[in-house]
Parts: C-alpha cells; structure tokens; sequence
C-alpha cells in the first residue's frame, strides 16, 4: 500500500493570534478609595491585622471600658431616633399646610 500525503490546511491561511484584554480598574463607588490605605504586602497586612485585634480584645475584655462604648452607643442611638421622629413629624406638618392651602384654592 501506498502512503498518502498529508495535505496541510492552513496553506495560504493567516494565523490569528487573540489577545485578552482586562477591564481597567474602576475608581467609582463609596469605598473605591480604601484599597490605597490598606498595605500591600503581606506582613503587612498580617500586623496591621494584629493590632486590630489586640484592640478588640483589650476593649472586649476590659469591663469598665465596654459598659462605657455600650452607654455611648446607646446615646447615639437615641438621638437619631430622636432626630428621625422629629423628621417625621415635620413632614407631617409641611403635607397638613399643604393640604391646607389645597382646600382654599377650591
């Protein structure tokens, strides 16, 4: 038996190459900017890490101090309720004017 020739298919054919292109890094949004304060290598983070939670252990181990960041939370609290119910009642005053002025012009 004879052997036939391969034949090569891509004669007169050009090799196209295809290249990935990444999206560029988008700067929008509310914590776009927080990637900048962070450390980039990795001991870095490690300490940075550390200390955070050397913090959050001695806050949550000493007593007097956490009773203290409770009572301000609460405080906090109770002014923006406060603040929102006073919003609240303002809005319903403005819409009664409103009203108000509505049934004179009939």
């Amino acid at each position: 038996m004879a052997k036939k020739k391969k034949s090569s298919k891509s004669k007169g054919k050009k090799r196209v190459e295809i290249r990935y292109v990444g999206a560029p890094p988008s700067d929008k949004g509310l914590l776009a900017g927080i990637t900048k304060l962070l450390p980039d290598t990795a001991s870095e983070q490690f300490l940075v890490g550390l200390l955070i939670g050397a913090g959050a252990t001695y806050v949550l181990s000493d007593e007097q101090l956490r009773r203290q960041i409770i009572r301000y939370a609460l405080q906090v609290y109770g002014d923006i309720v406060g603040g929102l119910e006073e919003l609240k009642e303002q809005v319903a005053d403005i819409q009664a004017e409103i009203r108000v002025e509505k049934a004179a012009d009939l």
